[in-house]
Protein backbone atom coordinates (compact mmCIF):
# COMPACT_ATOMS: atom_id res chain seq x y z
CA UNK A 1 0.00 0.00 0.00
CA UNK A 2 1.47 3.32 -0.49
CA UNK A 3 1.81 6.27 1.80
CA UNK A 4 1.56 9.82 0.65
CA UNK A 5 1.81 12.76 3.36
CA UNK A 6 0.64 15.86 1.34
CA UNK A 7 -0.61 16.33 -1.97
CA UNK A 8 2.65 17.03 -3.01
CA UNK A 9 3.43 13.37 -2.85
CA UNK A 10 0.51 12.18 -5.09
CA UNK A 11 2.42 10.89 -8.34
CA UNK A 12 1.91 13.02 -10.88
CA UNK A 13 0.71 10.50 -13.24
CA UNK A 14 -2.01 9.30 -10.72
CA UNK A 15 -5.10 8.58 -12.96
CA UNK A 16 -8.74 7.50 -11.75
CA UNK A 17 -9.65 6.53 -8.24
CA UNK A 18 -12.06 5.64 -5.53
CA UNK A 19 -11.47 7.83 -2.46
CA UNK A 20 -13.12 8.23 0.78
CA UNK A 21 -12.55 10.78 3.77
CA UNK A 22 -12.33 11.33 6.74
CA UNK A 23 -10.56 11.29 10.20
CA UNK A 24 -11.42 7.27 10.43
CA UNK A 25 -9.23 7.65 14.31
CA UNK A 26 -10.48 3.90 15.44
CA UNK A 27 -11.03 2.27 12.01
CA UNK A 28 -13.98 0.65 13.54
CA UNK A 29 -16.62 -1.41 12.41
CA UNK A 30 -18.77 1.45 10.64
CA UNK A 31 -15.45 3.17 9.26
CA UNK A 32 -14.63 -0.44 8.07
CA UNK A 33 -17.97 -0.82 6.13
CA UNK A 34 -17.69 2.36 4.19
CA UNK A 35 -13.93 1.98 3.49
CA UNK A 36 -14.61 -2.03 2.64
CA UNK A 37 -17.30 -0.34 -0.19
CA UNK A 38 -14.89 2.02 -1.35
CA UNK A 39 -12.28 -1.13 -2.33
CA UNK A 40 -15.12 -3.19 -3.77
CA UNK A 41 -16.55 -0.62 -6.23
CA UNK A 42 -12.43 0.12 -6.60
CA UNK A 43 -11.44 -3.35 -7.63
CA UNK A 44 -15.49 -3.95 -9.82
CA UNK A 45 -13.83 -0.90 -11.77
CA UNK A 46 -10.38 -1.64 -11.80
CA UNK A 47 -9.58 1.29 -10.10
CA UNK A 48 -7.21 1.87 -7.25
CA UNK A 49 -9.05 3.00 -3.71
CA UNK A 50 -7.80 5.93 -1.75
CA UNK A 51 -8.30 6.79 1.99
CA UNK A 52 -8.04 10.41 2.82
CA UNK A 53 -6.91 11.32 6.08
CA UNK A 54 -5.82 14.40 8.03
CA UNK A 55 -3.36 14.73 10.88
CA UNK A 56 -3.48 16.37 13.53
CA UNK A 57 -7.19 16.04 14.01
CA UNK A 58 -8.84 18.80 12.53
CA UNK A 59 -10.38 20.02 15.69
CA UNK A 60 -7.05 20.51 16.99
CA UNK A 61 -6.42 23.57 14.63
CA UNK A 62 -9.79 24.81 14.42
CA UNK A 63 -10.52 24.76 18.40
CA UNK A 64 -6.90 24.52 19.92
CA UNK A 65 -6.39 22.30 22.71
CA UNK A 66 -9.61 20.33 21.91
CA UNK A 67 -7.77 17.90 20.12
CA UNK A 68 -10.08 13.99 21.19
CA UNK A 69 -8.56 11.38 22.73
CA UNK A 70 -6.87 9.78 19.76
CA UNK A 71 -7.60 5.93 19.16
CA UNK A 72 -5.41 4.65 16.87
CA UNK A 73 -2.52 6.17 15.73
CA UNK A 74 -1.76 7.16 11.90
CA UNK A 75 0.50 4.36 11.20
CA UNK A 76 -1.83 1.80 12.84
CA UNK A 77 -4.20 3.34 10.86
CA UNK A 78 -3.04 2.73 7.56
CA UNK A 79 -1.84 -1.01 8.39
CA UNK A 80 -5.30 -1.68 9.23
CA UNK A 81 -7.01 0.28 6.25
CA UNK A 82 -3.98 -2.53 4.27
CA UNK A 83 -5.65 -5.35 5.57
CA UNK A 84 -9.16 -3.84 4.21
CA UNK A 85 -7.95 -3.81 0.64
CA UNK A 86 -6.91 0.14 0.55
CA UNK A 87 -4.22 1.18 -2.20
CA UNK A 88 -3.08 4.27 -1.08
CA UNK A 89 -3.98 6.58 2.09
CA UNK A 90 -3.09 10.54 1.74
CA UNK A 91 -2.39 12.20 4.67
CA UNK A 92 -3.33 15.58 4.66
CA UNK A 93 -1.51 17.88 7.15
CA UNK A 94 -3.88 20.09 8.63
CA UNK A 95 -2.72 23.89 8.76
CA UNK A 96 -5.07 27.18 10.06
CA UNK A 97 -4.55 27.61 5.81
CA UNK A 98 -6.21 24.07 4.69
CA UNK A 99 -9.16 24.89 7.43
CA UNK A 100 -10.39 27.64 5.30
CA UNK A 101 -10.25 26.39 2.53
CA UNK A 102 -13.95 26.41 1.46
CA UNK A 103 -15.96 22.92 0.02
CA UNK A 104 -15.54 24.11 -3.37
CA UNK A 105 -11.73 24.73 -3.53
CA UNK A 106 -11.54 21.45 -1.31
CA UNK A 107 -12.95 18.94 -4.03
CA UNK A 108 -11.16 20.76 -6.64
CA UNK A 109 -7.90 20.38 -4.82
CA UNK A 110 -8.15 17.38 -3.45
CA UNK A 111 -10.48 15.26 -5.14
CA UNK A 112 -10.21 16.14 -8.80
CA UNK A 113 -6.50 17.97 -9.48
CA UNK A 114 -4.45 15.28 -7.12
CA UNK A 115 -6.78 11.95 -6.71
CA UNK A 116 -8.82 12.50 -9.82
CA UNK A 117 -11.76 10.85 -8.36
CA UNK A 118 -14.18 8.94 -10.70
CA UNK A 119 -16.07 7.79 -7.69
CA UNK A 120 -16.62 9.07 -3.77
CA UNK A 121 -17.79 7.04 -0.99
CA UNK A 122 -19.20 8.66 1.82
CA UNK A 123 -21.42 8.53 5.18
CA UNK A 124 -24.43 10.79 5.33
CA UNK A 125 -22.83 12.75 8.28
CA UNK A 126 -19.89 13.58 5.99
CA UNK A 127 -18.50 17.30 6.36
CA UNK A 128 -15.73 19.08 4.58
CA UNK A 129 -14.51 22.78 3.86
CA UNK A 130 -14.35 26.00 5.84
CA UNK A 131 -16.41 25.72 9.02
CA UNK A 132 -17.63 22.58 7.66
CA UNK A 133 -19.99 23.76 5.28
CA UNK A 134 -20.17 21.15 2.75
CA UNK A 135 -22.10 18.23 2.74
CA UNK A 136 -23.38 15.21 1.07
CA UNK A 137 -25.66 16.81 -0.82
CA UNK A 138 -23.38 19.66 -2.30
CA UNK A 139 -20.58 16.67 -2.80
CA UNK A 140 -23.35 15.33 -5.10
CA UNK A 141 -23.69 18.86 -7.00
CA UNK A 142 -19.92 19.06 -7.69
CA UNK A 143 -19.63 15.85 -8.67
CA UNK A 144 -21.72 16.67 -11.53
CA UNK A 145 -19.46 19.22 -12.54
CA UNK A 146 -16.58 17.89 -11.86
CA UNK A 147 -17.32 14.01 -13.66
CA UNK A 148 -17.44 12.14 -10.13
CA UNK A 149 -20.55 9.97 -8.57
CA UNK A 150 -21.08 9.97 -4.94
CA UNK A 151 -21.69 6.42 -2.85
CA UNK A 152 -23.52 6.63 0.56
CA UNK A 153 -23.26 3.43 2.61
CA UNK A 154 -25.89 3.33 5.14
CA UNK A 155 -24.65 4.28 9.04
CA UNK A 156 -23.63 1.16 11.03
CA UNK A 157 -25.70 0.70 14.23
CA UNK A 158 -26.01 -1.64 16.89
CA UNK A 159 -29.92 -0.89 17.49
CA UNK A 160 -29.95 2.35 18.62
CA UNK A 161 -26.63 3.42 18.55
CA UNK A 162 -24.60 4.73 15.89
CA UNK A 163 -21.16 3.37 15.30
CA UNK A 164 -18.50 6.08 15.82
CA UNK A 165 -15.31 6.90 17.50
CA UNK A 166 -17.03 9.49 19.93
CA UNK A 167 -19.57 6.20 20.83
CA UNK A 168 -15.63 4.45 21.03
CA UNK A 169 -14.11 7.01 22.56
CA UNK A 170 -16.57 6.84 25.84
CA UNK A 171 -16.17 3.13 26.24
CA UNK A 172 -12.83 3.46 26.85
CA UNK A 173 -13.03 6.39 29.06
CA UNK A 174 -15.08 4.59 30.94
CA UNK A 175 -13.30 1.02 31.10
CA UNK A 176 -15.68 -0.66 29.39
CA UNK A 177 -13.24 -2.13 26.95
CA UNK A 178 -15.36 -4.93 26.11
CA UNK A 179 -18.33 -2.78 24.47
CA UNK A 180 -15.39 -0.92 22.71
CA UNK A 181 -13.77 -3.77 21.13
CA UNK A 182 -17.98 -4.56 19.66
CA UNK A 183 -17.67 -1.57 18.30
CA UNK A 184 -13.95 -1.55 16.81
CA UNK A 185 -14.23 -5.28 16.12
CA UNK A 186 -11.13 -6.09 17.67
CA UNK A 187 -9.83 -5.04 21.44
CA UNK A 188 -8.94 -1.28 21.68
CA UNK A 189 -4.99 -1.08 21.67
CA UNK A 190 -2.90 1.71 23.38
CA UNK A 191 1.36 1.93 22.06
CA UNK A 192 4.05 3.80 23.56
CA UNK A 193 7.60 3.44 24.87
CA UNK A 194 8.59 1.58 27.90
CA UNK A 195 10.83 3.39 30.35
CA UNK A 196 11.67 2.67 33.55
CA UNK A 197 9.46 3.32 36.44
CA UNK A 198 9.74 2.51 40.57
CA UNK A 199 9.96 -1.04 39.72
CA UNK A 200 7.54 -2.25 42.57
CA UNK A 201 6.26 -4.94 39.97
CA UNK A 202 9.51 -6.40 39.56
CA UNK A 203 10.35 -6.54 43.32
CA UNK A 204 6.97 -8.47 43.91
CA UNK A 205 7.17 -10.84 41.75
CA UNK A 206 5.50 -9.18 38.86
CA UNK A 207 7.39 -7.28 36.77
CA UNK A 208 5.45 -5.01 34.54
CA UNK A 209 6.17 -2.93 31.24
CA UNK A 210 5.40 0.86 32.01
CA UNK A 211 4.57 2.73 29.12
CA UNK A 212 5.23 6.03 28.44
CA UNK A 213 1.94 6.72 25.77
CA UNK A 214 1.85 8.41 22.55
CA UNK A 215 0.51 11.91 23.02
CA UNK A 216 -3.27 12.48 22.99
CA UNK A 217 -3.66 8.37 23.44
CA UNK A 218 -7.34 7.44 24.52
CA UNK A 219 -6.68 5.31 27.44
CA UNK A 220 -8.72 3.12 29.66
CA UNK A 221 -10.59 4.62 33.09
CA UNK A 222 -8.21 3.39 36.05
CA UNK A 223 -8.72 -0.14 36.62
CA UNK A 224 -7.24 -3.72 36.11
CA UNK A 225 -7.66 -5.66 32.61
CA UNK A 226 -7.18 -8.55 31.47
CA UNK A 227 -5.47 -8.02 27.96
CA UNK A 228 -2.15 -8.72 25.63
CA UNK A 229 1.24 -6.99 25.66
CA UNK A 230 2.26 -7.16 22.28
CA UNK A 231 6.12 -6.87 21.27
CA UNK A 232 7.00 -7.27 17.38
CA UNK A 233 3.51 -8.84 16.68
CA UNK A 234 4.04 -11.18 19.35
CA UNK A 235 1.21 -10.92 21.83
CA UNK A 236 1.73 -12.05 25.18
CA UNK A 237 -1.23 -12.39 27.51
CA UNK A 238 -0.89 -9.80 30.85
CA UNK A 239 -2.61 -8.54 33.50
CA UNK A 240 -2.18 -4.88 32.91
CA UNK A 241 -2.75 -1.78 35.71
CA UNK A 242 -4.37 2.03 34.52
CA UNK A 243 -3.92 4.59 37.48
CA UNK A 244 -1.67 6.19 40.27
CA UNK A 245 -0.76 3.13 42.19
CA UNK A 246 -2.50 3.97 45.21
CA UNK A 247 -1.10 1.77 47.54
CA UNK A 248 2.05 2.95 47.42
CA UNK A 249 0.73 6.66 47.40
CA UNK A 250 1.25 6.63 43.71
CA UNK A 251 0.66 10.60 41.98
CA UNK A 252 1.34 9.84 38.40
CA UNK A 253 -1.28 7.72 36.33
CA UNK A 254 0.32 4.83 34.43
CA UNK A 255 -0.33 1.99 32.44
CA UNK A 256 1.38 -1.01 32.99
CA UNK A 257 1.72 -4.67 31.79
CA UNK A 258 2.82 -7.92 33.29
CA UNK A 259 2.87 -10.59 30.88
CA UNK A 260 1.74 -13.66 32.41
CA UNK A 261 4.62 -15.85 33.67
CA UNK A 262 7.16 -14.03 32.14
CA UNK A 263 9.96 -12.46 34.34
CA UNK A 264 13.08 -12.49 31.37
CA UNK A 265 12.05 -9.83 29.42
CA UNK A 266 14.04 -6.72 28.89
CA UNK A 267 12.07 -4.05 27.21
CA UNK A 268 13.29 -0.87 28.14
CA UNK A 269 13.02 1.58 25.62
CA UNK A 270 11.12 -1.05 23.13
CA UNK A 271 8.60 0.35 21.53
CA UNK A 272 4.83 -1.70 22.42
CA UNK A 273 1.86 -1.97 22.60
CA UNK A 274 -1.40 -3.10 25.25
CA UNK A 275 -4.55 -4.47 23.77
CA UNK A 276 -7.55 -4.59 26.71
CA UNK A 277 -9.92 -7.31 26.71
CA UNK A 278 -11.75 -7.13 29.46
CA UNK A 279 -12.15 -4.98 32.76
CA UNK A 280 -11.36 -7.30 36.19
CA UNK A 281 -11.22 -4.08 39.03
CA UNK A 282 -11.11 -0.75 39.90
CA UNK A 283 -8.09 0.54 40.94
CA UNK A 284 -7.71 0.17 45.02
CA UNK A 285 -5.59 0.92 47.87
CA UNK A 286 -4.33 -1.61 49.69
CA UNK A 287 -3.68 -1.89 53.92
CA UNK A 288 -0.94 -4.20 53.49
CA UNK A 289 1.36 -5.89 51.20
CA UNK A 290 0.72 -9.29 51.49
CA UNK A 291 -3.82 -8.02 50.88
CA UNK A 292 -2.13 -6.65 47.32
CA UNK A 293 0.01 -9.47 46.40
CA UNK A 294 -3.19 -11.93 47.20
CA UNK A 295 -5.50 -9.55 44.71
CA UNK A 296 -2.63 -9.65 42.10
CA UNK A 297 -2.86 -13.11 42.01
CA UNK A 298 -6.81 -13.52 41.64
CA UNK A 299 -6.39 -10.54 39.45
CA UNK A 300 -3.82 -12.85 37.09
CA UNK A 301 -5.22 -16.00 37.58
CA UNK A 302 -8.35 -14.35 36.45
CA UNK A 303 -6.62 -12.71 33.35
CA UNK A 304 -5.18 -15.74 32.28
CA UNK A 305 -8.62 -17.25 32.35
CA UNK A 306 -10.55 -14.40 30.16
CA UNK A 307 -7.32 -14.32 27.46
CA UNK A 308 -7.24 -17.96 27.35
CA UNK A 309 -11.24 -17.90 26.58
CA UNK A 310 -11.09 -15.46 23.86
CA UNK A 311 -8.52 -17.28 22.02
CA UNK A 312 -9.93 -20.31 22.33
CA UNK A 313 -13.60 -18.98 20.96
CA UNK A 314 -11.30 -17.53 18.18
CA UNK A 315 -9.62 -20.89 16.33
Amino acid sequence: MQRWRGLEDVPSDWGRSVVTIGSYDGVHRGHQRVIGQAVEIARERGLPSVVVTFDPHPSEVVRPGSHPPLLTPHHRRARLMADLGVDAVLILPFTLEFSRLDAADFVRQVLVDALHARVVVEGANFRFGHKATGNVELLERLGEQYDFTVVEPELFTDGDTVFSSTVVRGLVADGDVDGARVVLGRPHRVEGVVVRGDQRGRELGYPTANLETLPYTAIPGDGVYAGWLVVDDERLPAAISVGSNPTFDGTERRVEAYALDRTDLDLYGVHVSVEFLAWLRGMEKFDSIEALLERMAHDVKRARDLVDAYDAAAT
